[in-house]
């Protein structure tokens, strides 16, 4: 048997040994909870969502679809949004019927600067059979533009097609301003002579 005073030191350290371990147990978690928090603000994503399909609409008027199997959102002091699984964009007129179309194997949503970036096998059609191919198309909603900073193609329902470093247009691509500009068009055999 202990003596008395050593019995007083085994329950003195058995108490130091617990509090200790209850000490260090309430940091762990209070540190694995800090370390979530600045995740959120260090861009770490905060929400997946799967087999998304989203009406945009104005005044009671659908204005445009949105079609991605995977949406990825990101919190950082500018946020985000990832579809790198692919995006299908569809815009519609006034009276309801498709005006064009953006399909991409990617693309990033910037949510305050209302910009959409579609990245590889790019191909945006318009209501006139319109296509626009390249690996980079940059719609710019506020300013109401669509640009591409690499080469593009234009081929028009007629056969004409057009290729070009970059280029620049209106929302509805309506007046697409091509730089560098080259290409394989049709001229009707009365205007040869």
């Amino acid at each position: 048997m202990l003596p008395h005073s050593q019995k007083r030191i085994t329950r003195l350290l058995i108490t130091v040994l617990a509090t200790g371990m209850l000490w260090f147990t309430a940091c762990e978690n209070d540190l694995e909870n800090i370390k979530k928090i600045s995740s959120m603000t260090s861009g770490e994503a905060i929400d997946t969502t799967r087999g998304v399909d989203v009406i945009y609409s104005d005044s009671a008027m659908v204005k445009g679809r949105m079609i991605t199997p995977l949406l990825i959102k990101y919190s950082t002091a500018k946020p985000y949004d990832v579809m790198p699984d692919g995006v299908k964009v569809i815009s519609f007129n006034k009276l309801g019927k498709e005006e064009g179309t953006i399909v991409a194997d990617s693309g990033i949503q910037l949510e305050n600067e209302n910009i959409t970036k579609f990245y590889k096998n790019v191909i945006v059609t318009t209501a006139d059979g319109t296509t626009f191919r390249s690996e980079e198309m940059i719609w710019d909603q506020p300013k109401k533009i669509v640009y591409s900073n690499l080469r593009v193609e234009m081929h028009r329902a007629n056969g004409d097609v057009t290729f070009g470093t970059s280029f620049i247009s209106d929302d509805k691509l309506t007046n697409p301003s091509i730089k560098g500009a080259t290409g394989d068009y049709s001229v009707p055999e009365n205007q040869m002579q």
